[in-house]
C-alpha cells in the first residue's frame, strides 16, 4: 500500500533524524569538553615541569657538611662549602664580624695569607682555609652565591687555646730552644720616611708551625682600620721565612716590632719612622762621633805637647852634659 507525502512513516524518519543530531551534537560537546579539560591539565603540567626545570638550574648548597666547626690554635681550619649548578656565577666567603669580603671565587681579598680558598678543578668544592688559626679567627663566616635574591650558608668557626702537649712533646714537633731561632733579616734597627713602605722579614731555622709579629706587646692586626698590613709566610728546605710589610708608615708604626715563631726564640728589631731628612737617631750618632773626635784630637795635641817637652828637656839635659865634659 503506497504511503502519503506526510503520512506516519514520513514522520517518523524526520523525528529519528532530529533525534540522531541531537546525539551527535552531545557526542561532539563531551569531546570537546574532554579535550579542553585535558589541554589545561597538559599545559599546567608544562608549566610546573618548566618551574622545576628553572629551579633544577638555580645555585644551591649541597649541606652535608657540618654548620660548627673546632680548630686548635695554630692548626689549620678548613670550612667546607659545596655549591651545586654554580654556573656562572660568583661564590664568596664573607666574615659576619665586620663584612669583610675575604674571597672570591678563587682570588684572595685580604692582606693576612693565612685565608685562601681550596678548589679542586671542575670539583663543587669552594672551601675556605686558614692556616695557623688564632683566637680571633673565631666567628661567624658565610658562603656566598651572587644570585637573586643571593643564598648564603652560614659556618661558624671556634679556635681553642688547648694544645696536645703529648704530640707537642712528641720528638717529631721538640725543638731544642737554644738551636732553634729567629734571625731578623737585614738590620735590627730601621729609619724610614712617613708614608714609606715598612719591610721587616725574619727567619727560622726550623719549619715552624707559626709566626707571629708583635708591635710592642701586642700582635699585629692586619684587620684593623690602618689597613695595608700583610704577611708572606714562605717554607724551605732550611726553615721558615716571614715578611712583614706595613704601607703608609705613620709617627704611630714606630717602635719594637718582634718575630715570634712556635717552638724558636723570637727576634726584635727597631723601626723608627721619620719626618725629617734624617733621623735623630742619626744626628745623635753623629753628634757623638764629632764628640768622639774632638775628644780625640785634644788628647792627641796634649800628648804630642807633653812628649814636645820630654824632648826638648832630654835635648837640654844633653847638650850641658856635653859642655861640662
Amino acid at each position: 500500500m503506497a504511503h502519503k507525502k506526510g503520512g506516519y512513516g514520513f514522520k517518523q524518519l524526520k523525528i529519528l533524524r532530529k533525534a540522531t543530531l541531537i546525539l551527535m551534537r552531545n557526542t561532539q560537546a563531551e569531546q570537546y569538553g574532554d579535550f579542553i579539560w585535558k589541554a589545561k591539565h597538559i599545559n599546567a603540567s608544562s608549566i610546573l615541569n618548566i618551574n622545576d626545570m628553572v629551579n633544577m638550574d638555580r645555585p644551591y648548597f649541597d649541606d652535608i657538611s657540618p654548620r660548627n666547626i673546632s680548630a686548635v690554635v695554630d692548626e689549620t681550619a678548613i670550612l667546607r662549602c659545596r655549591v651545586k649548578n654554580k654556573g656562572n656565577r660568583t661564590v664568596s666567603w664573607m666574615r659576619k664580624r665586620d663584612l669583610h669580603i675575604l674571597t672570591t671565587n678563587i682570588y684572595t681579598y685580604t692582606g693576612d695569607q693565612r685565608f685562601s680558598v681550596i678548589h679542586p678543578s671542575n670539583s663543587d668544592d669552594w672551601d675556605l682555609k686558614i692556616d695557623y688559626a688564632q683566637a680571633r679567627d673565631s666567628g661567624i663566616y658565610e658562603c656566598q652565591v651572587n644570585t637573586e635574591p643571593k643564598i648564603n650558608l652560614a659556618i661558624t668557626l671556634e679556635i681553642t687555646a688547648e694544645n696536645d702537649l703529648r704530640e707537642r712533646n712528641s720528638e717529631k714537633l721538640y725543638y731544642d730552644s737554644k738551636a732553634a731561632r729567629a734571625k731578623i733579616l737585614g738590620s735590627t734597627e730601621i729609619h724610614v720616611k712617613r708614608d714609606s713602605t715598612i719591610a721587616l722579614a725574619c727567619s727560622v731555622n726550623i719549619h715552624a708551625s707559626s709566626i707571629l709579629w708583635y708591635h710592642g706587646s701586642a700582635i699585629v692586626d692586619f684587620d684593623s682600620l690602618r689597613g695595608g698590613i700583610s704577611l708572606e709566610t714562605e717554607k724551605t728546605e732550611v726553615g721558615t721565612t716571614s715578611r712583614l710589610m706595613l704601607t703608609r708608615a705613620s709617627l704611630r708604626d714606630s717602635g719594637n716590632y718582634t718575630c715570634v715563631p712556635n717552638a724558636a726564640m723570637p727576634a726584635s728589631v727597631r723601626v723608627h719612622v721619620l719626618t725629617g731628612e734624617q733621623p735623630a737617631a742619626m744626628q745623635t750618632s753623629i753628634a757623638s762621633v764629632s764628640s768622639a773626635s774632638t775628644a780625640i784630637i785634644i788628647t792627641c795635641l796634649i800628648i804630642s805637647e807633653v812628649l814636645l817637652i820630654q824632648i826638648c828637656n832630654l835635648a837640654q839635659y844633653i847638650l850641658v852634659h856635653r859642655s861640662l865634659s
